[in-house]
């Protein structure tokens, strides 16, 4: 009798613990921007259940428009890469979700899937202080503000919004050391110096797209200014495969906050040694929360964009590599709201 007491008074208290963040479903709405600013895509704790829903290509299971549940208080803020959508992160935004964070994806001004015009170093100097504005979006809208306690943000960022988290943690780059990376890397690291407007094949005209590339970017990034962004209520980060070669590493030595790294060992964008390994081994501090060798660029795209919406240069650097297993992923996933629980939350 003592013993099925015990074990149903430790039910009870597990799902008192629980109760906090465990809801049927993830709600969905999008909340204006600051002046100029593109929407901000809000997933959060519902009560209601999920239905079928389509954005784009991806078929996807939501709550649209569904009345906030009171999740653990914590928002955490996705910076999508370049080019990207709110959607291509939705099963990452999921698990937050289900931890009990709020979740805000900002849209990337110039450098997102409704209008990619100016990618590169001219949208990394404005990404940072997109996030704060979508912090400050979360904190005026009265269903959610009332939920949360925003002195704790998380930020989560991926590609070029791995370069807008590094940003966030206290990194340092400027578009001169852009230049002088590509200047000295371009065979080795064109995708990231060039993006997709052309691709070297081996063929005889490598060598003039290669010093046109060259030519190109040292008269667009001189600006030898070092660029940073502090925003106060950011207590944690996490860098998935960052676009980093611009960076300062020592700047990242000793980060202002806790730092993790999601990498890949077959990226074909961010060659790793100029990128996320430059920065994990800079940066001793820093939690490797998973390195997937046999993962590509495109690995932490999840749900995947279909390669027939894509150009065929962006399906190849977006491409799993054979023998990469995408079942991994959702225990990545977790493993990402594990550290903003641990950084964000107070111990139970």
């Amino acid at each position: 009798m003592k013993q099925r007491f015990t074990i149903t008074l430790l039910a009870g208290l597990l799902a008192t613990l629980m109760g906090a963040t465990a809801h049927a479903g993830t709600g969905l709405t999008e909340l204006p921007g600051q002046g100029s600013d593109g929407p901000v895509t809000v997933y959060y704790p519902t009560d209601a259940e999920d239905v079928p829903v389509s954005r784009g290509p991806f078929r996807l299971r939501l709550a649209p428009g569904s009345a906030p549940a009171r999740g653990n208080g914590r928002l955490v803020v996705i910076s999508h890469g370049s080019g990207g959508a709110p959607w291509v992160h939705a099963d990452l935004a999921r698990a937050l979700v289900q931890a009990g964070f709020v979740v805000a994806m900002p849209e990337h001004h110039g450098d997102n899937y409704k209008n990619n015009r100016n990618p590169g170093p001219d949208s990394w100097k404005l990404r940072p202080a997109e996030v704060s504005r979508a912090i400050d979006a979360v904190a005026r809208d009265p269903r959610f503000a009332p939920l949360l306690a925003l002195d704790k943000v998380g930020m989560y960022g991926m590609s070029a919004g791995g370069h807008t988290a590094l940003s966030l943690a206290g990194g340092r780059w400027s578009p001169a050391r852009f230049k002088a990376h590509c200047e000295a890397h371009i065979a080795e690291d064109f995708p990231a110096c060039v993006g997709l407007f052309t691709r070297l094949t081996g063929g005889v005209l490598d060598g003039v797209k290669k010093a046109a590339a060259v030519s190109v970017i040292g008269q667009r990034f001189d600006d030898a200014t070092w660029y940073t962004h502090h925003d106060p209520r950011v207590a944690a980060v996490v860098a998935g495969v960052p676009a980093s070669a611009d960076f300062d590493a020592a700047s990242l030595a000793t980060p202002r906050v806790p730092l993790g790294l999601v990498t890949a060992g077959r990226d074909q964008w961010l060659t790793p040694r100029f990128h996320s390994d430059r920065i994990a081994q800079a940066c001793t501090p820093c939690e490797r929360i998973a390195h997937l060798p046999d993962a590509g660029h495109g690995a932490l795209l999840s749900p995947p964009v279909p390669p027939e919406v894509m150009g065929a240069l962006e399906a190849d650097l977006l491409a799993d590599p054979p023998g990469f297993d995408r079942a991994v992923l959702p225990e990545i996933d977790r493993k990402i709201a594990a550290f903003f629980r641990t950084h964000l939350t107070p111990a139970p």
